[in-house]
Order: C-alpha cells, then structure tokens, then sequence
C-alpha cells in the first residue's frame, strides 16, 4: 500500500498546509485532505507541483507500506 509523506515533508521544511498551497498552486482543500488522508489516491501532476514546491523529487513523497 503506498502512503504520501507530504505532512512530513513539509513540516520538516517548516511549512504550513496554506503555504504549501500557495507555493504548489494547489487548492488548499486538496493539500488539507492529502494530509489528514495520506493514503488516497492523487494525480500525478498534482504530487509533482507538490514536490516542486517542498523541493524534493515526487519518490521522496512516497512511502510503500508493507502488508500486514
């Protein structure tokens, strides 16, 4: 199962949810609902204008959980 690491992305770079929206020209609604839900499914262009905003590579955005 994959997991999107954007809330730990973006504290670490000391962001907000409304910043991070600003910056990746992303609707704020989205950015709220990938964090509180981060294992729903994202287009790719979305994860990509997220990453360039957190200045990171989209892989880095992605955790694959294993199975239990």
């Amino acid at each position: 199962m994959l997991r999107l690491r954007v809330k730990e992305v973006m504290e670490a770079k000391g962001l907000t949810m409304t910043r991070l929206s600003r910056l990746a020209d992303v609707n704020y609604k989205t950015i709220v609902g990938i964090v509180r839900d981060p294992y729903r499914e994202v287009e790719y262009k979305t994860l990509y204008k997220i990453a360039k905003a957190l200045g990171v590579e989209v892989g880095e955005l992605i955790e694959e959980e294993g199975e239990e």
